[in-house]
């Protein structure tokens, strides 16, 4: 059901033949029994230097998103950071997938009836609005509203226009660079394994459908906590000695999640989180920066995830635990003054 980055700086995808049926990510299964997740559809971009014809403009765009979804949330994230919640303006769906057609036996996410982009009472009735070759029914969508258009559908891509491109508009960290110049390399290597290993990494290991497959998944996943928990134990950020970048959004938007949800529901259960003192502690400041903590409801992330997965928990039971206080002080400061 979350977003796809398989192909990051990859081109737009060829659009999906209309008489595909629609699919969720629980149907992205290769032959070994792997979870395969597809690429993003829509790929245009807001370009402040008007090269497009998305330019940032308050009022203009609308973000359709789940507090569930770590890549809806990531772009929650930056929107927060750079001060634009009366810039963009956003919509987000029920926590519980349901069905979504008498066509078919698709679940996916729906609007409440207070807030129905469009008229829309899926997310898959506005995709539908506005292409006829879609399947995958995701989000974060950013939309134009002045245009009627879909311009992304992609996280990654998305958190760059919000990061980059409305710099005008933001009312806070107007001159914070989260994939500055002289970093962007090393903020690529590190994207390039948190995202397969551990982003990726729980999805592999929760929706894959072979005994095989599953321990291959979840040796990757503790493999990447692993090596992150190496590099936080010797710097304070994940690509950088000094500076928050997006690779810290990209990573924290799973590790918030990991105790309460993936060690459990997506039987990623070699350690916590909580077992990794820098991972927990990064996890900790990161969750306390200014306006982070609005965009993790941890009662609408269980809620969706355990209601929502027919096959891994036929019965919706939602754990009543852990109940990790993210709040409690951290060491990040003090360790690396």
């Amino acid at each position: 059901s979350e977003q796809s980055e398989q192909s990051e700086q990859s081109e737009q995808s060829d659009p999906v033949d209309a008489t595909m049926p629609a699919t969720t990510a629980m149907d992205e299964v290769g032959d070994k029994g792997e979870f395969k997740r597809t690429e993003a559809q829509f790929r245009d971009w807001v370009k402040a230097d008007g090269s497009t014809e998305f330019e940032p403009e308050e009022n203009r765009y609308h973000l359709i998103v789940s507090l569930a979804c770590p890549w809806a949330s990531r772009c929650l994230a930056v929107r927060k950071i750079k001060g634009l919640d009366d810039v963009i303006s956003v919509t987000v769906v029920e926590p519980v997938m349901v069905k979504t057609s008498d066509k078919d036996n698709h679940h996916g996410w729906a609007f409440s009836d207070e807030d129905q982009p469009k008229g829309a009472k899926t997310v898959r009735a506005f995709y539908e609005m506005h292409s006829d070759h879609v399947s995958k029914f995701t989000v974060p969508i950013l939309y134009d509203n002045k245009l009627g258009k879909i311009v992304s559908n992609e996280s990654s891509e998305i958190i760059r226009m919000l990061g980059q491109e409305f710099n005008e508009l933001a009312t806070k960290n107007k001159d914070l660079d989260l994939y500055p110049e002289a970093s962007r390399e090393e903020i690529d290597s590190v994207n390039e394994w948190v995202y397969p290993q551990i982003n990726n990494g729980v999805y592999r290991s929760g929706f894959a459908q072979t005994q095989e497959a599953y321990e291959e998944a979840v040796a990757d996943v503790f493999a990447g906590l692993d090596r992150a928990e190496d590099i936080l134990s010797k710097q304070r950020y994940i690509a950088s000695s000094d500076q928050i970048t997006e690779a810290d959004i990209r990573l924290f938007v799973t590790l918030v999640r990991f105790d309460e949800v993936y060690h459990g529901h997506f039987k990623c259960n070699k350690k916590r989180i909580a077992d990794y003192p820098n991972l927990i502690n990064y996890t900790r400041e990161i969750y306390q920066l200014d306006g982070i903590s609005e965009t993790v409801d941890m009662h609408h992330i269980k809620e969706h995830y355990h209601r929502s997965h027919p096959t891994i928990n036929p019965f919706g039971i939602v754990p009543v635990g852990p109940g990790v206080d993210f709040s409690l002080p951290h060491d990040r400061a003090e360790k690396f003054p």
